[in-house]
């Protein structure tokens, strides 16, 4: 056996390299398909995904709480991407910041109702007017409820929880995971969490399309509104926005005005709370409560294995910590390195002074 081996990264090399010229974008992805890409890359700048005629649309109905996608949002759309393939778009139904990073063809308004059946009457007449080949939801509160409102209304099946996508395939686990279901994707489908990573691919171009006229339905509700629970009732596995105080926190008379001023939900670590300092119920970590939290904000927490393992699902970590090197500042996405006795009373007057 004395062949010589073939050297993939030599060909690559070649492939990618076109003289002395710059180097053209390929999508290895799509090798060995046989169809051309209806999507083409725009030649200036880092390459922007544009599908100027589409065969089809693909819809991606995102919950975006505050116009901000989360993160079953975004595997929303990126499993959206796997449907389209080479001939269609993604359009994300909703608007949201960053819509074009996170792989959204096209952008569709959606009037925020707070009534349920008011929102599900407005996405059948878009469903109706545009006609897309799938509509997606993520599998979350939200989404799963008016994924099930719509395809009542609409009358066709509805394949719940996927968790593997592909063109020909959906799949969930189902009997207590025992065995697993599997079918050609229909219309409608609602995506597990965790279920696809998410889009990773250049920036797509979210051109806004116009919604047609809304129609007039009859609401079977006369009022509907939201109502907020107060922040520090909120139980800290549903909390938004956590406020948590460690170790180098001495002050708690302000460290609670500072989560009242920022409209916070308390929290701390385990240091605190075997002191006494903080009632056991505000305990983050995972012998504590797992969060899954917009935002996190640590003060004078350094950062135990065992607390990262309660803020891995925030989306938003900010930290304050003298210790440059802590692990909780290493995970923060804004880290401030100071001592959390001196930023509370100057984060207070901030506040006072704005409002």
């Amino acid at each position: 056996m004395n062949r010589l081996r073939r050297d993939p990264r030599a060909e690559r090399l070649a492939a990618e390299t076109l003289g002395a010229a710059a180097r053209r974008r390929l999508d290895w992805s799509q090798k060995g398909t046989g169809a051309a890409p209806a999507a083409a890359m725009d030649a200036a700048g880092p390459g922007t995904r544009i599908v100027e005629a589409p065969a089809f649309l693909v819809f991606a109905v995102v919950d975006a709480p505050r116009d901000h996608l989360t993160a079953q949002d975004r595997q929303t759309l990126a499993a959206a991407h796997v449907l389209v393939g080479n001939g269609g778009a993604v359009v994300m139904v909703r608007a949201a910041e960053n819509a074009a990073e996170s792989g959204a063809d096209r952008t569709l308004p959606l009037e925020v109702d707070p009534d349920p059946d008011a929102l599900a009457d407005q996405l059948t007449d878009l469903i109706a007017h545009f006609q897309p080949r799938h509509v997606l939801w993520p599998e979350s509160e939200v989404g799963g409820d008016l994924a099930r409102r719509v395809a009542v209304r609409l009358g066709e099946p509805l394949f719940c929880g996927a968790e593997q996508i592909s063109v020909n395939s959906v799949r969930r686990p189902a009997q207590g995971r025992r065995i697993e279901r599997r079918a050609k994707p229909p219309r409608f489908i609602t995506l597990a969490d965790g279920a696809i990573a998410s889009y990773a691919g250049p920036r797509c171009e979210a051109r806004l399309i116009e919604a047609p006229p809304r129609k007039a339905h009859v609401r079977a509700h006369l009022s509907v509104e939201d109502a907020h629970a107060h922040p520090a009732a909120t139980p800290l596995a549903e909390a938004d926005f956590v406020v948590a105080a460690g170790n180098g926190v001495s002050d708690f008379d302000a460290f609670r005005r500072l989560v009242s001023a920022l409209g916070a939900t308390p929290g701390a670590s385990r240091m605190a709370c075997d002191a006494g300092l903080m009632p056991r119920s505000a305990q983050v970590g995972a012998s504590g409560t797992v969060l899954a939290a917009h935002c996190y904000f640590a003060l004078g927490i350094a950062g135990a294995p065992q607390h990262l393992q309660g803020v891995a699902n925030c989306e938003n970590v900010v930290a304050v910590n003298t210790d440059l090197h802590a692990a909780m500042i290493a995970r923060a996405a804004l880290a401030v390195v100071g001592d959390a006795q001196a930023v509370m009373p100057a984060l207070l007057a901030l506040l006072e002074a704005e409002a």
